[in-house]
């Protein structure tokens, strides 16, 4: 969990309940009881009018995140609400629908179950941090593609998880890894920054402005939209790999079933609780990409989000040792996706050719290598292009210059943490003008001085809330959980030192895992950059746009809005009351 949204102290913010947005309907206050009984007969029908109670205020998290600054403590309550409780609920609501097919006459597929209103069918995606986190706490030896088996066999269709809940025939019907929507954010990111697309579908409508910042982190863009709207216009406009892979089940599965979104229920597995509060967006929603093309509450694209700490929570949940599952690959238990395109680029599987194969380089981060990738793209461009990296104030704090021939020709950079954070905004801040005549503006971004780069402004910069990156989410298996404590046979609350020695076994899970292979259809050359081929990127997402018949911006792209609060501020009439005190008036 990120410093923006801490269970820990809840007192984070002023108290939540002072400017709530949410209108809770009161109803006048009942009479006092009558020493008669008295009884109201309609049609027949006699109920006591005493037994009649209003029907308990509801407030969702969507609601709260248009409430007050920041993340307030009301919020991390209600991040509660999407756990490993609601996934159990959900599967022993009915049995989940099957999928079989395809048929060999017609090539398409059946859903079986759509006869029970409650039935739906269940699909999961999973981060590469969490296999990393759940791979480290396991212990030596096992590597983040044994972790990603395990969690298999804990939710596919006829897992351990669904042999012992209430429905013994349930489960869910894929497993995804975001890796593969990953792609698509980077291939669509790098033209973003860098204006190499050549299609106007694959660029949003209002595209950010320089330097485009990343927008991946939800603790990072929560912060921006309620205490910082001057940064929003610079905000990438490409989803996350998160809700790009919910985007792209809901509208492939619905369209390619004939069945509506709401009967899909995405699971997603991810390392930090703020996604929580990325899945409850009304950004991310089918209002979005089937209605008014404007955010709205409709069938969210990610229905649930649990954090790899509450994987063990599920599985215990069940009376079941997540760490004595199997750590065999399971074989397909269910149909095929329904979709071969979709199926070749969602489940690649490790090349045996080393020509193809891709890995995850140190330089690129636990984040995800967004920011690598960029680089790596725009020196791609130029034949003899260098990247030079320049340390900042503390690790955190990164500069990139891509050169050629000793001269800059771009520059990005990698903000994270909060504390960093703030800097940044503080530079991105406009000048104010001055009111003096032919005074200068104030206020304005410090600028960097010194070296050659000094006049180049930065094209990119990767934000992310959580220090040293996704790894270190404040959804993953820590250090003082006891599962880690009882493996290291610690007996004291660990130490900055433990909690180091512990994150970098985390990212060595994370660094050496099995990547899918790239993919085998002859790339152009130069086309490829770190085993992504551009080219055929592009050319699935133009598929998937045909396939379901919506245009690409409103799939793979999105929007922020501020959110102003009146939490913490004097009202007009507060104020004119104050600035007559001062003068000597009154009320």
């Amino acid at each position: 969990m990120s410093a923006i949204l801490s269970t820990d102290d809840l007192n984070d913010f002023i108290a939540p309940g002072v400017a709530c947005v949410k209108p809770i309907e009161t109803l006048p206050a009942a009479p006092p009881p009558s020493s008669l009984e008295t009884e109201v007969i309609l049609d027949g029908d006699s109920r006591s009018a005493t037994a009649s109670t209003a029907p308990p205020a509801e407030i969702s998290l969507t609601d709260c995140l248009a409430c007050s600054g920041c993340v307030t403590s009301a919020e991390a309550v209600l991040v509660s609400l999407q756990s490993h409780a609601e996934v159990l609920a959900t599967l022993d609501a009915a049995p989940s629908l099957r999928v079989v097919g395809p048929d060999p006459s017609s090539g398409r597929y059946a859903v079986l179950g759509l006869e029970d209103e409650n039935a739906k069918l269940l699909v999961a995606s999973v981060s590469p941090q969490t296999r990393a986190s759940l791979a480290a706490a396991c212990g030596p030896g096992v590597s983040a593609a044994q972790a990603g088996a395990m969690l298999d066999t804990l939710l596919l269709d006829g897992g351990a998880l669904t042999r012992s809940g209430r429905h013994a025939s349930g489960g869910f019907a894929w497993v995804v890894d975001t890796n593969a929507a990953r792609e698509m954010t980077h291939v669509l990111s790098a033209e973003e920054v860098l204006g190499s697309s050549s299609s106007p579908s694959l660029t949003a409508t209002a595209p950010a402005k320089k330097p485009i910042l990343a927008s991946s982190c939800p603790g990072w863009v929560c912060y921006a939209e309620k205490t910082h709207p001057h940064v929003l216009p610079h905000l990438s406009r490409v989803k996350s790999p998160q809700a790009l892979t919910g985007t792209l089940l809901k509208t492939t599965l619905s369209a390619a079933l004939g069945i509506p979104p709401s009967r899909i229920w995405h699971l997603a597995v991810m390392p930090c609780f703020d996604k929580k509060l990325e899945a409850s967006r009304e950004e991310l929603t089918d209002e979005v990409w089937a209605r008014s093309g404007r955010p709205g509450r409709g069938v969210r694209d990610v229905d649930c989000v649990i954090t790899s700490k509450e994987v063990l929570m599920l599985a215990e949940s069940r009376g079941l040792d997540f760490f004595k599952l199997s750590r065999e690959a399971r074989p397909p238990v269910m149909a095929p996706f329904p979709d071969p395109t979709l199926q070749k680029f969602l489940f690649r599987q490790p090349s045996p050719s080393p020509a193809v194969s891709k890995t995850t380089p140190l330089a690129a981060g636990s984040s995800g290598g967004l920011l690598y990738h960029i680089l790596q793209s725009r020196a791609a461009q130029t034949p003899g292009a260098e990247i030079q990296v320049i340390k900042g104030r503390n690790a955190d704090v990164v500069e990139y210059v891509v050169s050629v021939d000793g001269e800059p020709v771009f520059k990005a950079a990698r903000y994270y943490g909060f504390r960093n954070i703030q800097n940044l905004v503080r530079r991105l801040k406009p000048a104010r003008p001055s009111k003096m005549p032919g005074g200068k503006p104030f206020g304005s971004a410090r600028r960097p001085t010194g070296g050659k780069s000094a006049s180049l402004e930065h094209s990119y910069i990767e934000v992310m809330a959580c220090p040293g990156g996704c790894t270190n989410g404040g959804g993953q298996i820590k250090v003082d959980d006891t599962v880690v404590m009882e493996r290291k046979q610690l007996s004291d609350k660990p130490g900055p030192q433990e909690q180091k020695e512990w994150l970098a076994e985390v990212d060595e899970a994370y660094f050496s895992g099995d990547d899918e292979a790239a993919v085998e259809d002859g790339p152009a050359a130069g086309d490829v950059v770190l085993g992504v081929s551009h080219s055929y990127i592009n050319d699935t997402l133009a598929y998937w746009s045909d396939m379901t018949g919506i245009d690409l911006r409103r799939l793979a792209f999105t929007t922020y809005r501020e959110v102003i609060s009146d939490v913490g501020k004097a009202s007009e009439g507060e104020r004119v009351i104050q600035l007559a005190g001062k003068i000597g008036g009154g009320w």
